[in-house]
C-alpha cells in the first residue's frame, strides 16, 4: 500500500517510508499539522517506485523494516537522487547501521522514541530552512473544564499531546505513580479521530498473571476452571477505539509476546481457541517504570518496548508543577463537597510547601481526609495529615522547599550538565536521570522566564 497527497507549490513535500502503519501515521500528522505536504510507503520499494514518479524535497525512512531495509532503499535512492536529502529513524540498538547510514549519504538520524522538536529541526535543517520556527499547535483543541493544568510542564504535556492526538500511533505515557496518566490518557482519546470509539482502560498490576491473558483476549466456554461461558477480550471490546494498558511492565514474558503480536498484526486468540481474531484498538500505554532499564535487565522485551514507545509524554511529578497543587486541592474540595468548603491561609501554606512524594494521588487522598474530619465549611492544618502539616511548621524546611529557590537550583544543575555533554540532549537527560522529552520540557520553561538556555 501507498497512500500519496495533493502536493502544493508553496509546501516542501516529504515522502515517509515505515512499515509501522502507527509511526507513518505519526509522521505524517505531525508533518502536516507544521505546513509540510506528505507523501507515504509501506516499504522500501515502494518508496523507490514513488521516487522515480514524484518529486520531493526529502525522504524519513525507518531503517528496520521487510524487504528492503532503511539502509538498502537509502543506498538505491541515491543512485537516481543524488541530492535528496535523507533522515533515518532507528531504535537505539540500530545506532551502528545509522553511523553507517551516514557514510552512505543520510542527512542525519532519529533515535526512537521520536522526539518531535528534534524531528522539525533536523526536517528544516535538511530541506534548507533555516530560520528557527516553533513548533506549531492547533487552536482547536480544548482542555476539558476538569482537567488542571497551570504549570507550564503541563501545558507542555497537553501541546504535544494535541499533536500525537490526532495519528494512529501508539503512546509511552512515562511518571512516577499518581501524577495524573489516566487523565492524559482521557484527553489524548478525546482528541483524537477515535473519540466516538470506545476507551478501555485496564491496571496490569491489579489482575493475577493467570487472569490476565483472559481479560485481554477473552476466553473460549471451558478453556479453564470457571469459563462458563465464552466471553470476549478487552481488545475485542477497544475495536474501533482506544485500549490503555497502565502498569505494562508488569506482564509475564509470555504475555508480552502476546501484546507484541497485537501491536505488530491486530492478531491475537481468545484463551481456549486456535482462532485467529483482530483488532485495530489504539494501543497507549504506560509505566511507572524506567522501560529502558527493564529492557537492559531482560524483563522487559526490547522489541514490544520500541513498538510501544514509538512517541513517549512524560508527566512531571506534582513537586515540579506547584502552580497545579492549589487549583487541584480547590478542585477536590468543590467535587467532594460541593463548593461549601474552603482552606485556611496556613493549609494553603501546608499545600504549597508539603512535597507531594504520592502525586496527585496523596493530595486527592489528602483533600477527602480533611472534608471527612472538617465539621464547618473552614479546612483547618488539624484536617490534615501530619507530616503534610509538618512541612508548614518547620521553617528551616520551607524555605529549602521555596519553588523559586529548588527552581533555580535545578536550572543550574541542568545548565551544568548540558555544557558538560557538550548540549547533547539525550545525554543530558540520561545523566540526570529524566527522559529527553522531560529535559525539553524544562528547557522550554526556563526560555518562558527569560533564560538563555544554549
Amino acid at each position: 500500500m501507498a497512500e500519496t497527497r495533493n502536493h502544493s507549490a508553496e509546501s516542501p513535500s516529504i515522502l515517509i517510508v515505515d512499515d509501522d502503519p502507527g509511526q507513518r501515521s505519526l509522521l505524517n500528522s505531525f508533518l502536516r499539522s507544521q505546513g509540510f505536504e506528505t507523501a507515504l510507503a509501506d516499504s522500501g520499494e515502494h518508496a523507490l517506485e514513488m521516487l522515480r514518479t514524484g518529486k520531493f524535497a526529502m525522504m524519513i525512512s525507518d531503517v528496520r523494516m521487510p524487504g528492503l531495509s532503511g539502509l538498502e532503499t537509502l543506498r538505491r535512492a541515491r543512485q537516481e537522487h543524488a541530492t535528496l536529502p535523507v533522515l533515518l529513524v532507528t531504535a537505539f540498538t540500530d545506532i551502528r547501521d545509522a553511523v553507517a547510514a551516514m557514510r552512505d549519504g543520510a542527512v542525519n538520524y532519529l533515535a526512537k522514541p521520536i522526539d518531535l522538536d528534534e524531528l522539525l529541526n533536523s526536517v528544516r535543517q535538511a530541506i534548507g530552512i533555516s530560520k528557527p520556527v516553533p513548533l506549531q499547535y492547533s487552536a482547536e483543541y480544548k482542555l476539558p473544564d476538569h482537567v488542571i493544568a497551570r504549570s507550564p510542564l503541563m501545558q507542555a504535556v497537553f501541546r504535544d499531546a494535541s499533536l500525537i492526538a490526532p495519528s494512529e500511533t501508539r503512546v509511552l505515557i512515562t511518571g512516577e505513580s499518581g501524577v495524573g496518566k489516566e487523565v492524559v490518557v482521557d484527553v489524548i482519546h478525546a482528541w483524537s479521530s477515535r473519540a466516538k470509539g470506545p476507551l478501555i482502560k485496564i491496571n496490569c498490576a491489579a489482575i493475577p498473571e493467570t487472569l490476565l491473558e483472559a481479560e485481554l483476549f477473552g476466553h473460549e466456554k471451558g478453556a479453564f476452571t470457571g469459563a462458563r461461558a465464552q466471553r470476549i477480550g478487552r481488545f475485542e471490546e477497544a475495536n474501533e477505539g482506544t485500549i490503555f494498558l497502565d502498569e505494562v511492565a508488569e506482564m509475564s514474558p509470555a504475555l508480552q509476546a502476546k501484546l507484541l503480536r497485537v501491536t505488530q498484526h491486530g492478531q491475537f486468540q481468545r484463551v481456549g481457541s486456535n482462532r485467529e481474531f483482530r483488532t485495530n484498538a489504539r494501543i497507549l500505554a504506560a509505566s511507572n517504570r524506567n522501560l529502558e532499564e527493564e529492557v537492559k535487565k531482560g524483563r522487559f522485551r526490547e522489541d514490544l518496548f520500541y513498538r510501544l514507545n514509538v512517541v513517549e509524554l512524560n508527566i512531571p511529578p506534582l513537586r515540579e508543577r506547584r502552580e497545579d497543587i492549589l487549583p487541584l486541592a480547590s478542585r477536590f474540595i468543590e467535587e467532594l463537597t460541593r463548593g461549601r468548603a474552603r482552606f485556611s491561609e496556613t493549609v494553603t501554606a501546608c499545600l504549597e510547601r508539603y512535597p507531594w512524594p504520592g502525586n496527585v494521588r496523596e493530595l486527592r487522598n489528602a483533600m477527602e481526609r480533611a472534608v471527612l474530619l472538617s465539621r464547618s465549611e473552614l479546612i483547618l492544618p488539624e484536617h490534615l495529615p501530619a507530616r503534610v502539616r509538618v512541612a508548614a511548621d518547620q521553617p528551616a524546611a520551607a524555605e529549602a522547599a521555596d519553588p523559586a529557590r529548588l527552581e533555580e537550583i535545578e536550572r543550574q544543575a541542568i545548565m551544568q550538565a548540558l555544557q558538560k555533554h557538550d548540549f547533547n540532549r539525550t545525554e543530558t537527560a540520561r545523566a540526570l536521570g529524566i527522559s529527553r522529552r522531560a529535559l525539553l520540557y524544562k528547557l522550554q520553561h526556563f526560555r518562558e522566564l527569560g533564560y538563555k538556555v544554549e
